[in-house]
């Protein structure tokens, strides 16, 4: 398993930004040296993890539990084969392009040391917004992303180090429940009746997703314990 390229984004103003300001950074581009990761803080205060990263939208993107996004090269390579069309490492917006990580199907909870010092956790999956369908130009994109099911992992800094491009990536712990990021990702966009079976990631799951979880089982009239 190995990061195949570290990716960064400076702001652009654009037309199909959902930030307020008109900025992005979702044009995200490989940098060749070491890019230092630490956790940037609350959401909302907060940004990315990775240095020279930028995040224009701090109520949606960035924070402590978003600190860091990740998507396989190997679903890069399916979407390229679907689309039709080259898909460059940073392409879907991803800090971190892994080779080897079945990265959609990783448990919330998971640990991955990348290089020697950074150890990242796993959070949730992404959610597909208009700014991602802006920047790929695909019609109906969010739909189409969000049918594939394949969303790639948002991930929080448990100990802040340096990586770059070809650093090894471990799974230095896997959780005993069957909590994956794809899970969580129907749960929280097509198949809602699957939120309660999410709090079984614990504390490591994604608090506004823990939040919508324990509102699902409220309405329902249960208990909000799993």
């Amino acid at each position: 398993m190995e990061l195949l390229s570290v990716n960064v984004g400076r702001r652009k103003n654009v037309a199909y930004a959902g930030a307020p300001s008109g900025g992005t950074g979702i044009d995200k581009r490989p940098v060749r040296g070491p890019v230092a990761v630490a956790a940037p803080g609350p959401k909302g205060v907060g940004g990315s993890g990775m240095a020279g990263d930028e995040i224009c939208d701090l109520r949606h993107h960035g924070g402590n539990d978003q600190a860091v996004y990740a998507y396989a090269r190997e679903d890069l390579d399916a979407w390229q084969r679907t689309l039709g069309r080259s898909l460059s490492d940073g392409a879907f917006g991803e800090n971190l392009t892994t080779s080897g990580v079945d990265v959609s199907g990783a448990r919330i909870g998971e640990r991955w040391r990348v290089g020697s010092d950074l150890v990242l956790e796993v959070t949730s999956g992404r959610i597909p917004c208009r700014t991602f369908q802006g920047h790929l130009d695909e019609k109906g994109w969010v739909k189409r992303f969000t049918e594939e099911g394949a969303p790639g992992a948002y991930l929080r800094v448990v100990a802040p180090g340096e990586i770059r491009a070809g650093d090894p990536i471990e799974i230095v712990h896997r959780p005993a429940h069957e909590v994956t990021v794809a899970l969580q990702f129907r749960a929280v966009t097509t198949e809602k009746a699957l939120l309660p079976e999410l709090l079984a990631a614990g504390d490591a799951l994604h608090p506004e997703t823990a939040e919508r979880a324990r509102k699902y089982l409220a309405q329902q009239g249960a208990p909000a314990s799993p």
